[in-house]
Order: C-alpha cells, then sequence, then structure tokens
C-alpha cells in the first residue's frame, strides 16, 4: 500500500501567527512605560527592554510595582500582562 502526502496547509498558517508576535516585546515594554508613574521621571528613565525582558533598574521597583503609588495602584506587571493576553488572544482570533 503507498502512502500519499498531501499539502501541509497548516504550517504556512502557524508562521502568519508567530510573525504577528514578533514586535509584541517592544509594544509590551512601551505599554509598560506608559503606565509607569511619574514623579521625577527616574522609573521611565531606568526602565529598559533586554532582549525580550522588561528591567526596571531603580530600588523602588518592586514596591511600585505593588501599586506603592497613586498613579499605579495596579502596578505595571499585572497590567501589562492583562495586556499581553489581550493582545495574543486577538492575534490568534484574527484569520
Amino acid at each position: 500500500m503507498a502512502s500519499r502526502l498531501t499539502k501541509n496547509k497548516m504550517t504556512p498558517s502557524i508562521g502568519k501567527i508567530v510573525a504577528r508576535f514578533d514586535d509584541l516585546p517592544k509594544d509590551a515594554y512601551e505599554y509598560w512605560k506608559r503606565i509607569t508613574p511619574r514623579d521625577t521621571g527616574n522609573a521611565k528613565a531606568r526602565t529598559r527592554l533586554q532582549g525580550r525582558k522588561i528591567k526596571a533598574n531603580y530600588q523602588y521597583a518592586v514596591p511600585l510595582d505593588n501599586g506603592w503609588s497613586k498613579q499605579a495602584p495596579k502596578g505595571m506587571s499585572g497590567p501589562t500582562d492583562i495586556y499581553i493576553k489581550k493582545r495574543i488572544a486577538r492575534h490568534i482570533l484574527r484569520k
């Protein structure tokens, strides 16, 4: 019995979906900075995107992310996580 190969239609679709996420780290970083409280500007100035990770390089990063500021009572990690999940869902459901 001979086997028959058919064209794989799924691989190109997966490639298109994955390509939609190329800018996700940069977009998440920009969102994070946008919602970072601004008093002196130090937190925004010392937050960087290193590869695919957001690095907050200042002493009060953890308290600030835990809602220490009235400007960001939910911090930045939680809202950024929600932003990322919504963006992923929107791209996966899009045809």
